[in-house]
């Protein structure tokens, strides 16, 4: 008894054709793929290594970038909205700055609290004291400003807390 049924396997014909007939024309196939490799692969692969080449000797990576300071808001003239458009543009990069010291600083101490375990207030005392003054520094300058924050409300808020000190003073 056979270990398949005939009907649903049928055998293979007993002659099969040559599976490649040799003719005298090439495969229009291989030309293709040749004139293009040729005309628009290979050139542009070379182009793109040269380009890489360059841009590899001269690296610039965004993160070092160094900026100028610029005068404050206080120190730029009336009407001089160039001056008013740098200084913004600072205090947007030192926001961004000091949010990113908070964060580190908050990340430290984090990871002391895990790696100590329940003796984390002894042990991680530097650092707790570290976190709280960059969190007091920094809601002293940029809290309660809002979403629109910007220099002009900043520096107003600064005028009114040194104006409240004078006061109590």
């Amino acid at each position: 008894m056979p270990d398949h049924e005939k009907d649903a396997y049928p055998e293979p014909p007993r002659q099969t054709p040559a599976p490649d007939k040799q003719t005298a024309l090439p495969n229009p196939a291989l030309i293709l793929s040749k004139l293009f490799y040729y005309s628009v692969d290979l050139p542009v692969t070379t182009f793109r290594e040269a380009v890489d080449s360059i841009r590899g000797r001269n690296k610039f990576v965004y993160y070092h970038q160094k900026f100028r300071r610029v005068p404050y808001l206080t120190e730029c003239q009336e009407g001089d909205y160039v001056c008013y458009y740098e200084a913004e543009m600072q205090w947007r990069r030192d926001y961004k700055v000091d949010q990113e010291i908070v964060k580190v600083v908050q990340e430290r101490m984090r990871a002391c609290q895990q790696r100590e375990g329940s003796s984390y207030l002894q042990n991680c005392a530097e650092e707790m004291k570290q976190f709280n003054d960059a969190t007091k520094n920094y809601q002293s300058r940029y809290g309660d400003l809002g979403a629109y924050a910007s220099a002009r409300k900043c520096l107003m808020k600064q005028k009114e807390r040194m104006a409240a000190q004078a006061e109590t003073a």
